[in-house]
Formats: C-alpha cells, sequence, structure tokens
C-alpha cells in the first residue's frame, strides 16, 4: 500500500517590513512521505519570504520539470524559481535559463551545498542565491509544528520572528551567492 501526503494547513499573519509587504496568507500545503519536516518548514517560510502575486507551489512529484515554488506574471511568464533542500547543478542550469531569477532555500549545510556547486556549470550561477534556513529555528518550529497550525510571522533585517500560540521563536536566514566574490 502506497502511503499518502500530509496535508497541513497554516494560517498566518505575514508582515515583512523589509519587502512592504503585509498579508494574511492561508496555506494548504502538502508533506510527501519522503519530505522530512524541516524540509516541509522551509517551503512555508520561502512562501512567506517570496510572496507576491502569482506565487504558487507546484504539485510536485507530479509536475518534475516545473519549479516547486514559482512567480508568474499575468501572462504566465515565470519570473522566480524556487527549488528547495540540495537541488542538483544540472536542475540549477536548467531553471536559471528558464527563470529571470532563481533561489535556493536550503534546510541543510550551505557550505556543503556552496562546495556542491564549486566549479559545476551553472548558467548565470552569480545571480542565484542560496538562502540558508537556521537549523535552531526549524528544531524549534518542528517541536510546534500541527497539521491545523496559526502564527504570526514578522521578517525584519533578514531575521524572522514567530509568534505561536504567544511563544516567541526566532531565527535568521541567511544568503549566500552560488560565486564566491573575488
Amino acid at each position: 500500500m502506497a502511503l499518502t501526503a500530509t496535508i497541513y494547513n497554516f494560517d498566518i499573519e505575514l508582515a515583512n517590513v523589509d519587502r512592504n509587504v503585509y498579508e494574511t496568507l492561508a496555506l494548504r500545503v502538502a508533506q510527501q512521505p519522503s519530505e522530512t519536516e524541516e524540509y516541509l518548514l522551509t517551503r512555508v517560510i520561502a512562501y512567506c519570504l517570496e510572496y507576491a502575486e502569482g506565487i504558487a507551489f507546484s504539485r510536485g512529484i507530479a509536475e518534475p520539470d516545473e519549479p516547486p515554488l514559482s512567480i508568474r506574471d499575468l501572462t504566465g511568464a515565470l519570473e522566480l524559481w524556487v527549488e528547495f533542500g540540495a537541488p542538483d547543478s544540472a536542475r540549477m542550469h536548467k531553471a536559471s535559463k528558464a527563470s529571470p531569477r532563481v533561489a535556493i532555500y536550503t534546510h541543510k549545510d550551505p557550505q556543503h551545498l556552496l562546495r556542491q556547486y564549486a566549479g559545476e556549470r551553472i548558467h548565470r550561477a552569480e545571480e542565484i542565491t542560496l538562502h540558508a534556513v537556521d537549523r535552531e529555528l526549524l528544531a524549534s518550529l518542528i517541536e510546534r509544528l500541527d497539521r491545523r497550525m496559526s502564527f504570526q510571522l514578522s521578517v525584519m533585517e533578514g531575521h524572522l520572528y514567530f509568534t505561536i500560540d504567544g511563544d516567541a521563536v526566532d531565527g535568521a536566514v541567511v544568503q549566500h551567492s552560488l560565486v564566491p566574490a573575488g
């Protein structure tokens, strides 16, 4: 018998001061049996940090050639391609050719990923950003993870402040460039 996805419902009050985005979001997110809770929460955080009109998750494994998270304009043209975890360099090369802006959000060690991409052929690698989510923040969120969850998220100067059932949890998302400076 095949395992099925677990559905999570997130009600989020988003106040992203850095981008001047203030929204109430209702997300219904499927966690596939192969996904960790860290991966699931990284996807939710990325959605919040990139939130703009036209943002959408893909249908996952049903659409392997599509970006897992994207923003499209009103004509359907791709504006942002977002990958999660540790995508391989060939996928990043393809993404960078297909979209004017590409980002990776990871719950993994960013230095390991940067070494993985070093010397690889990736189109416009210098323009791709790698966002590493604080692992302690993820651990704190996992302790509070519930299939129905409401929280407030404030973003100021790249720092995330969550309020969940009166508890405060915070951490950073650190941005890296795939190409070292110099």
